[in-house]
């Protein structure tokens, strides 16, 4: 089988790998779609991100989705050819983390294609994949591309709750990259009644108003479009923050209101805050990382029709063209999701 392996910074290479056999509780799966990730593109572009470093070749990808294959011994809730996606979370279940419910925060976490640990944990790029069964979210009704979109709205709907009650706030939301628009998408169907959003790219932006924002701002033509809400202490109620960037950050606190909720989920490397706005508002800053159970009702919310994703994916190229994907991937002026189809070589 063909997978796609991480080198080093800009060597991304296809390479052969033998495909193995599931064992009791695991199913073998033919991917077909994956998508590619901002955390794909930080290994891609930059060989990691913050203090997490390549250190060895690793198997790319961790939103993906396939046909199952092959069942192992004890699996009988799925069946061989059924569409499922694959969540690349593998907590241990063991750790006093998995034990309070926080499997997330896992001490002894497995997530496809991540170089925080050593040796790193292969990712899901590849042709063939053997999943646990309790890993795969049955994706009936669903495209395989639709279907491989359960990660990252199961990141946002991790980030929704962590902000707590929805019904009738304003959120604002800066950097409108997949995660971003996705955050839109859960903030609404959450009960948000005014959602702004900003980022440096028009093509973004369009693509955050068809979501669902009711104002946009590109930064970058207006850098002073915060400055009307930040009268009287402030206007909005939840922040989600899905740049990364310092200034995105520092830029939307003055339009928050006292005891506002800023929801980090951008990933890029330390941030530094005006931490005397922050107290003196009583802003309560919350981070957001990953998800568990969310992954499971993202795939539900997408089959009875209460989310789309369509719209999101805007390139799927064959898995030969995987260096051709990801450049486009990195283009925010044309990308929004761009994915793998694994099936065509």
């Amino acid at each position: 089988m063909k997978s796609i392996v991480i080198h080093a910074a800009k060597d991304l290479r296809i390479e052969n790998q033998t495909a193995a056999a599931p064992g009791p509780g695991e199913v073998q799966i033919n991917i077909a779609s994956g998508g590619i990730c901002g955390s794909d593109l930080h290994y891609y572009n930059h060989g990691g991100f913050g203090t997490v470093r390549l250190r060895e070749p690793m198997v790319l990808g961790h939103e993906v989705s396939g046909h199952v294959a092959a069942l192992g011994e004890g699996v009988d809730s799925l069946r061989v050819g059924q569409l499922v996606a694959v969540s690349p979370s593998r907590p241990c279940g063991d750790c006093r983390y998995c034990q309070a419910g926080m499997q997330n925060q896992c001490l002894n976490m497995r997530f496809y294609g991540s170089a925080m640990p050593f040796p790193h944990i292969q990712g899901a790029f590849r042709q063939v994949l053997v999943a646990n069964a309790v890993q795969c979210a049955p994706a009936d009704g669903l495209t395989s591309g639709e279907a491989a979109m359960a990660e990252p709205l199961a990141v946002c709907l991790h980030a929704t709750r962590n902000a707590g009650p929805m019904l009738g706030k304003s959120v604002l939301v800066t950097g409108c990259g997949p995660i971003g628009v996705l955050a839109i998408l859960c903030a609404r169907r959450a009960g948000a009644d005014q959602i702004v959003a900003t980022d440096l790219s028009d093509f973004t932006l369009n693509m955050a108003r068809n979501a669902g924002a009711d104002t946009v701002f590109n930064m970058s033509d207006a850098s002073d479009a915060m400055a009307g809400f930040s009268a009287d202490k402030g206007h909005f109620d939840v922040l989600f923050e899905c740049s990364g960037a310092q200034a995105a950050l520092a830029g939307a606190i003055p339009a928050m209101r006292p005891g506002g909720v800023i929801v980090q989920l951008g990933l890029s490397g330390d941030m530094t805050l005006p931490m005397m706005a922050v107290t003196a508002k009583e802003l309560q800053l919350r981070g957001s990382f990953r998800f568990h159970q969310e992954f499971f009702t993202g795939v539900s919310l997408m089959q009875k029709g209460l989310i789309d994703v369509k719209p999101l994916i805007t390139h799927t190229l064959p898995l030969t063209e995987a260096v051709t994907a990801f450049e486009l991937a990195s283009d925010r002026s044309q990308t929004m999701k761009a994915q793998l189809d694994f099936a065509q070589t």
